[in-house]
């Protein structure tokens, strides 16, 4: 009876495990990104223009995905798809603002 339960918590660990990776990867990539727009910010690769377009896009974005994780049925792999890849054009986006002609 034990050891059932014992497994039984440890299978229940191992699967809140798996989301939390997932959510911690999306949160990564996000503070990353705000410390990029921040870095611009500050060296002035970013003029106030640019920096705050991107503020915007990135906040929508950050909504999205808490929306995403929050509606019915869980955090499912395409939302997790189509958001890594509003991910990397949101990344994209950074560096060719931060390393454009002035």
């Amino acid at each position: 009876m034990t050891r059932k339960i014992l497994g039984i918590t440890l299978s229940m660990l191992l699967v809140g495990a798996g989301f939390t990776f997932a959510q911690t990867r999306a949160d990564k990539r996000e503070d990353n990104q705000q410390k990029r727009i921040d870095a611009g910010k500050a060296d002035g690769s970013l003029n106030e223009k640019e920096a705050d377009r991107l503020q915007k896009q990135h906040d929508a974005l950050d909504k999205k995905i808490e929306k995403d994780k929050v509606d019915g049925g869980g955090y499912t792999k395409r939302e997790k798809a189509r958001n890594e890849a509003r991910q990397d054009r949101q990344s994209r986006r950074i560096a060719k603002q931060r390393h454009d002609k002035k």
